[in-house]
């Protein structure tokens, strides 16, 4: 039994130091600033599909309402 209590107080105090020393840490690190690199190509990253992928998503979704709806089969014998 005291081991548990004593594990439990183990966990409750790293869990009350751990923030307090990563705040230490990120304090006493040195800045560091971030640089972007320059690009000369420009790419186009969306693709031009885009219009492609919706016209096929609405004609699958029209197809599933057809396919739902033309369902004439009575549903007692």
């Amino acid at each position: 039994m005291k081991f548990g209590k004593l594990a439990a107080g183990i966990a409750a105090a790293s869990l009350i130091t751990a923030p307090v020393a990563a705040q230490v840490a990120s304090v006493s690190a040195p800045a560091v600033e971030r640089v972007g690199a320059s690009s000369t190509s420009s790419e186009e990253l969306e693709g031009g599909s885009g219009i492609l992928i919706a016209l096929l998503a609405a004609a699958a979704v029209i197809a599933g309402i057809i396919i739902i709806a033309d369902d004439d089969e009575p549903t007692s014998p």
